[in-house]
This record gives structure tokens, sequence and C-alpha cells, in this order.
């Protein structure tokens, strides 16, 4: 056979290969609103950047009549490629090839690209679209899952995960984006749960639809699972290429800095009008952080859940920074768990790869009651205090207004090792508000006074003279500055080019045994 004859076999199995389970499959796709593997590689990755790996690859299972099904790439399409000139390996599972479910080579071909990633220090991205392990292959797709796991949990910490959910995502297939760092989520198709609506049917007698129990809006307003919610497998790409735009590729880089057009001398006198004197008027902390960082472009996460924090990535002088901040419009800005679950959870992916933060503050306490203490705000509370003091990246704290209790120490404060601390004039620092440390402090008086309501409020406000501004903590030195609200973009990215250089570390130890 000649070499012509030999390449025409080759492009022959190339072109059937990209057909994945065929036209008629490929139609039933599209009839779903859903774009195909390869498709959905095609928009992710930089035109001609994509280099496949193991086309050709196929299963060995011959149980069942599994041999009667074979096709070439056995349902995931797997490489390298790039998106804006930066290297980044994917997987894309492919609906088309048996529901995409997962076997042994299905896993090989993930773990092969997974181990690649490693080594060159290059971030995955996923596109799960699958019906969940093979059932045929028994074990065999149970130790593919598992080998996937461990690889999960090996390069977290050293090189991003992301994971798109773009179909089913059901059973034991839902807990390598669990261990990933960022999943994103379409109200469209997407869905995840640990067992679908059947099973809850017949072991509980319970009805519940896929969407009730495993869809986008859930996920992203309820569990927590989810950080991103798109409308559409288009938007879901390209908020991961969004993504992938303020990360570095690997634990050992810098974030990627762009060239900046605002000026780092920019006034923010918008923010005297956003935020109010009176300090139980709420405002929206959104935009406050449109204020002072470059262009107004936030990119935020878990926009839906635990709205009470806002976390997200912005740039300051074209340099990614994680933004930490309590949001007043929400509960009035208190931590609760999940918003103390959130910010841990991104401050240490923001620690992981070498991203400063900047905590905008104004927390009037942790949130009381039975449902909190029961839920454990104790110990989901700890979470955020540990995070924020194991963090070794730059840490840049404005206190806005209020900062009382537990919170002003957790929300990273000069005791959590900040590097820099800055309040504004209106500044509140004390354990706790006027009127319950005043019925505290001054009970006696109060109990005793002919007129309560006058010593109450003469009481209340020698409490507010004393501690309802910042310059107490200042003349502890527990506050660096206090500083004029226009400058707050300006004094941050001063702030941040002076400890751009910062060494820091935390005690020799295997792991710290974080309160989970």
């Amino acid at each position: 056979m000649s070499i012509e004859d030999k390449l025409k076999i080759l492009k022959e199995k190339r072109e059937k290969t990209a057909l994945g389970g065929g036209d008629k499959r490929i139609a039933a796709q599209h009839g779903k609103n859903k774009l195909t593997a390869r498709e959905r590689l095609e928009i992710l990755l930089d035109p001609d950047s994509f280099e496949e790996y193991d086309m050709f690859a196929e299963h060995q299972c011959h149980d069942f009549g599994m041999q009667k099904n074979i096709y070439p790439g056995d349902g995931v399409v797997t490489g390298c490629g790039a998106i804006d000139g930066r290297q980044v390996f994917v997987f894309a599972q492919d609906f088309t090839v048996v529901g995409g479910s997962l076997s042994k080579t299905h896993a090989d071909k993930i773990c092969k690209i997974m181990d690649m990633a490693m080594k060159v220090g290059a971030p995955i991205i996923g596109l799960n679209d699958s019906g969940g392990a093979r059932v045929q292959e028994g074990v065999d797709a149970l130790a593919g899952y598992a080998e996937i796991f461990w690889r999960n949990v090996m390069a977290s910490g050293v090189v991003p995960q992301i994971s798109a959910i773009m179909g089913p995502c059901a059973g034991g297939a839902v807990y390598s984006p669990a261990i990933m760092d960022f999943i994103v989520m379409n109200r469209e198709n997407s869905y995840m749960f640990v067992t679908g609506p059947k099973v809850v049917k017949t072991v509980l007698n319970e009805d519940v639809t896929t969407e009730q129990l495993g869809g986008a809006d859930m996920h992203s307003t309820k569990s927590g699972v989810a950080h991103f919610m798109t409308q559409t497998e288009e938007e879901t790409i390209q908020t991961i290429r969004k993504l992938i735009s303020f990360v570095p590729s690997n634990n050992l880089q810098d974030p990627p800095s762009v060239s900046n057009t605002d000026p780092i001398d920019r006034l923010t006198n918008n923010l005297m009008d956003i935020v109010p004197e009176n300090a139980n008027k709420g405002y929206d902390m959104h935009e406050v952080i449109g204020n002072i960082v470059d262009n107004e472009d936030f990119l935020e996460v878990f926009p839906y859940y635990a709205t009470n924090i806002i976390v997200g990535f912005a740039r300051m002088n074209g340099h990614t920074v994680g933004i930490v901040a309590n949001q007043p419009k929400v509960l009035a800005g208190c931590l609760d768990i999940d918003a103390s679950i959130k910010g841990a959870r991104f401050i240490r992916f923001c620690d992981s790869f070498n991203i400063p933060l900047v905590v905008l503050e104004d927390v009037p306490g942790f949130m009381p009651g039975y449902k909190q203490e029961s839920g454990g705000i104790i110990r989901n509370g700890a979470k955020l205090m540990y995070a924020f003091a194991e963090a070794t990246v730059p840490k840049i704290t404005v206190i806005l207004r209020k900062a009382y209790g537990g919170a002003y120490c957790v929300m990273n404060s000069r005791h959590m090792r900040a590097d820099n601390v800055y309040a504004w004039p209106n500044a509140e620092i004390a354990v706790m508000g006027p009127k319950g440390a005043v019925e505290i402090v001054f009970r006696k008086d109060i109990k005793d006074a002919d007129d309560t309501e006058k010593v109450l409020a003469e009481k209340e406000q020698e409490y507010i003279d004393k501690f309802a501004n910042p310059f107490k903590a200042a003349q502890k030195g527990y506050i660096d500055d206090v500083i004029n609200p226009s400058m707050t973009r300006f004094r941050i990215i001063k702030s941040l080019e002076t400890f751009a250089s910062k060494k820091d570390s935390i005690p020799p130890k295997k792991h710290g045994n974080i309160p989970l």
C-alpha cells in the first residue's frame, strides 16, 4: 500500500471520528439546543490552536454486546490548545457517543491530559456532558472515576481547574467538578445531582423535578455548588475565557497583567454619594467596587449565592486582584454560614495562585439566631478567619463604615496580618453597635435613672463619640491611615505596589486542619 493510500485511510478515519456518534445523533444534540464536543472546543480555544490526543482510542469492553458499540475516541475529545495565546489542556465529553458515558478508556484519556497539564503548569478545563459511568464496564468505570478524582486533588492549588456542566452530570461524575476550582452551569441544559429524581421517588417517595433537584438555578442560589450561571452554551464558554484572563497558569506564576487605561490617581468622589452617612442605611457595594477597579470591570464569583458577601476578580492598574466585600444591601452585610464558606473558598483560591486580596469592609457582625448557631456558624465562621489568617498574598483592607465584634477580627484585620488597613473618617470599630453596648456598659445607670430614655440617649452619644470613628484604632496602630474616600482607589493601588514583592510564610507543616 502506497503512502498516498495510507494518508487517504488516515483522512477517512479522522473524518469518521470527528462525526462522533454520527449525523443522526449530532442532529439530536442540536435538537436539544446543545453543541457537540468539537463545536464547543472550537468556540473555547483560539483558532487553529487545538492539538488533539488519542483520537483513535477505543474501549476494550466486550460484555453485554458492547463490542457492537465501538467508536474511535470513546466519547471524549481531549488535547491542548490556547486561550488568548496561553496554553490550556481540555477535555470535552461527547454525548453523541454512548451518551458520553465514562469507560476506562474514556477516563484514561482525561487522566493523560491532566498529567500533561501538571507537568507543564497549565490550566485544566473540562466540558462535562455525560450520562455517568458506563454500566457495562462495572468496576473499571468506577476505577476510571477514582483515577480522575485523585488527579483533581493533586492538581488542586497547582494549576487552575475549571469545569463547565454542558448537560447531565450525575452520580460519581459530580465529584470531579466539585473538587475543581470553578463550576459553570447554564440554565438551559445542565444539571448535577448524586441521585436522580427516580431514585429520590423510590427511596424517599418525594416528587421532585430534574431542575429542582440539580438545575443551574438551584446550584447557583441554594447549594453553592455552581460558581457561575449562564443562559446559553456560548455564554458558558465565554465566561471560561474571561475567567482564564484573570488567573495565572499555575501556582509558580504571577497572575496575568494587562495595559491599564484607567488612571491610578482617578478620584473616587462618587463614593461619598454611594455610602450613606447614616450607618443604619444600606447601599449596594457593587457600586463601590465599580468605582475603584479598572474600567468598572468586575467578574463576580457566586453572584447569586450568599449575596451578603461579594467575591470576584478585577484589575487595579492592570493587575489581577481578588475582591472580598460585605454587602450592606443584604442582611445589613452580616456574615452568616453561607457567606463565610463562600468567602473562605475564594480567599484560598486567590492565595493558592498568588492573587492579592482587596477587602472592602462594612460588617455589623455575625448573623445571630438559633438557625445559624445550630447550623454551625462557629465552625463555619471560623473557615473565613482561617482562610484570611493563612493567606500570604498581599492583603489590603479598607473599612468603609462598620467593623463590629468578631467580624472585625475575621475580615482581614491587622491582627490577621493584613499588610495595610485603611479606614474612612466615618468608620466605626467597636465590639458592638452603640445601643447594645450602652445597655451592657451602663446598665445600672440606665436602670436607676429617672428619665431612662434621656440617659440612654446620652450614654449612646457618649459611646458614639468614643467609638464611632476610626481614630481610637488608629492611635493603637490597628489602622495604618484614615483616608479620604475619594483617594480609595489610589491608596489601594499604591499599597498593592508596595507589597508586590512581599515574602511571607507559615510554619512548616504537612497541612493545617481547617474546621471543615
